[in-house]
């Protein structure tokens, strides 16, 4: 598909009706302006020449009747354009937006957070902008040129030869300002990506900048970004500020030139004077189209390098996604939370000599309690993010109810794994709203008892809304533990096959850390429920404990047998004891 389809696809019918009626109405606008100047050269040449007031008159009125229709078809070709345009965004921006809930964690690192914002709104401004212009001068311009050139020739031949000796100089610049500017708005729009990334994270981590005392050095680093966009934007529309007076210099030299030539044939008599004028109308509206297809050219350089990226995020292929074999039907359903791992490795590279797991291989029952443990940078979060298909294997196989997880419809094995991860995630919006991403159809009752089990119901209903207490973007209302616990009852509400607590009550006391096993053990005891945690005491009465390490595993059994034989174990125990 070529990039305007891929673009263009799945336009709204009246988005592309209004695409097709404003180049029709400013067609009509041009029919109608080419008109008015051979009228004009009639009263002129006809009307005052012969002093006949009830001809001036007539004419008169019929050329103000084509410039009132003019002016209507002109606002209506660019109130199609308008509503075109913004259509075509919307639509553009939705597509963008589908698409990148496709990517894996994978594809959004390859473009990364802030490159995609920009994209989605800079980059489509752009190409929205561009659209808008398209639809309407690149009618309108050319129509007008060619109109205007074929009526100034049939007026005089020999005075028409004057804008063909400039309208080359001015075509040329034109391409040799294209060539020139791309590659800079390219690089202008790269810093772009920079500047966003930079207020992203401010903003983001605003509180530890302030903990830090970190302003300074903050300003500091968004004025060299701001600097960078500036200097990269005066370099690339350096060329359209020096562009448009030399357009305006060949524009006014060629009236000039028409004005000294024309004015000699009218005193030699080769040439009327209302023919005069009209010639020089439609010189100005041919000069006035270059003008024009001066301005859209820029536009497209500008909009050229915004569309290479937006279509580089439609073409990117999801790194996972529903098998393409269609000779065996996807599975939809999860019978049980038993999980395999069959001599996995795995690198964020693809890559055999980079690997961040390596040669896993375990067997967890269904519903059994499992802790993972080990040193920071061991791969814990790796190891449990292959389970949902967040990330695939280099090599080896991941099974979940007996089935490689590739033979599952994505969303159907997402649906029945549920994640605490180690960033608590909340949104804005009523405590009651998030907890019902883990089930829509929650009951009140429902939602109660999990708040019950993940030890949050006490703290909830102490807030003078209670479940309707509206939190600020990312909880920032809440502290560390009291979002940990609503981030675990959120995933309660899954009724999960397999559940991960990647580290999740770190934030929590011990006592409650020690009420959420247990609670857990009791309200989902069919579901198979894996914790990450640095503290032996989240772990010790788990059913079965991996200890990680560099990637390996480097022990499995109970407390009291990894304490006996596992080195790791034993040296992390002691030093929290």
């Amino acid at each position: 598909m070529s990039v305007i389809g891929k673009l263009m696809d799945g336009l709204e019918r009246k988005y592309k009706v209004c695409s097709l009626l404003s180049p029709l109405t400013m067609a009509g606008e041009v029919f109608l302006e080419i008109v008015i100047p051979l009228l004009m050269a009639k009263i002129i040449d006809v009307g005052i020449e012969n002093r006949n007031l009830p001809y001036v008159l007539g004419v008169g009125g019929i050329m103000i009747l084509f410039s009132l229709l003019s002016l209507s078809c002109g606002a209506l070709g660019g109130r199609f354009a308008a509503v075109a345009s913004l259509g075509f965004a919307r639509n553009l921006r939705r597509r963008l937006f589908s698409k990148v809930q496709d990517f894996s964690f994978g594809n959004v690192d390859h473009f990364s957070s802030s490159s995609l914002v920009t994209r989605l709104t800079t980059d489509v401004t752009n190409v929205q902008n561009t659209y808008q212009m398209v639809i309407r001068m690149c009618v309108r311009a050319p129509f007008m040129l060619v109109s205007g050139t074929v009526m100034a020739c049939i007026i005089n031949l020999r005075l028409s030869v004057v804008f063909f000796v400039v309208m080359p100089v001015i075509i040329i610049a034109l391409v040799i300002m294209g060539f020139t500017a791309y590659p800079r708005f390219k690089v202008m729009l790269s810093h772009y990506d920079t500047m966003n990334n930079t207020v992203q994270e401010n903003l983001t981590a605003i509180r530890v900048v302030k903990s830090y005392v970190r302003e300074d050095h903050e300003n500091e680093k968004f004025r060299k970004a701001a600097e960078a966009v500036r200097s990269a934007q005066v370099r690339a529309e350096k060329l359209v500020i020096l562009g448009l007076p030399f357009m305006q210099l060949m524009i006014y030299g060629c009236l000039i030139a028409v004005m000294w030539f024309g004015g000699r044939l009218v005193v030699s008599g080769s040439l009327k004077t209302g023919e005069l004028v009209s010639f020089i109308t439609y010189i100005t509206q041919i000069l006035m189209s270059l003008m024009m297809l001066s301005m859209v050219f820029i536009t497209i350089v500008l909009s050229r390098a915004s569309i290479t990226r937006i279509v580089e995020v439609l073409d990117e292929v999801p790194e996972i996604k529903n098998s393409s074999d269609q000779s065996s039907a996807l599975l939809t359903k999860v019978e049980d939370g038993s999980i395999d791992f069959e001599n996995v490795d795995f690198s964020y590279l693809g890559d055999s000599e980079n690997t961040v797991l390596t040669d896993i291989n375990l067997h967890i029952d269904s519903g059994a309690m499992v802790g993972i443990i080990g040193g920071t940078g061991s791969s814990k979060t790796t190891l449990v993010s292959l389970i949902p298909r967040l990330y695939d294997t280099l090599h080896g196989t991941v099974k979940v109810g007996g089935h490689n997880v590739k033979e599952y419809d994505v969303a159907s094995l997402r649906e029945s794994v549920a994640m605490v991860l180690q960033k608590n995630v909340l949104f804005s919006g009523s405590i009651k709203e998030n907890l019902l991403w883990g089930n829509e159809n929650a009951s009140d009752s429902e939602i109660v008892n999990a708040c019950i089990a993940s030890d949050a119901d006490c703290f909830i209903k102490s807030f003078p809304n209670g479940y309707d207490t509206e939190l600020g973007q990312g909880g920032v209302n809440l502290s560390g533990g009291q979002k940990q616990r609503l981030c675990i009852a959120r995933a309660l509400l899954k009724n999960p096959k397999i559940l991960i607590l990647d580290d999740s009550t770190s934030a929590c006391d011990t006592a409650t850390d020690a009420r959420i096993r247990e609670a857990l053990r009791k309200t989902l005891p069919q579901t198979t429920k894996l914790i990450i945690a640095q503290r032996i005491k989240s772990v010790q009465d788990a059913d079965l404990i991996f200890v990680m390490d560099n990637g390996r595993i480097n022990g499995v059994g109970t407390h009291s047998q990894l304490l006996e034989n596992n080195a790791i174990y034993k040296e992390v125990w002691e030093s929290q004891h």
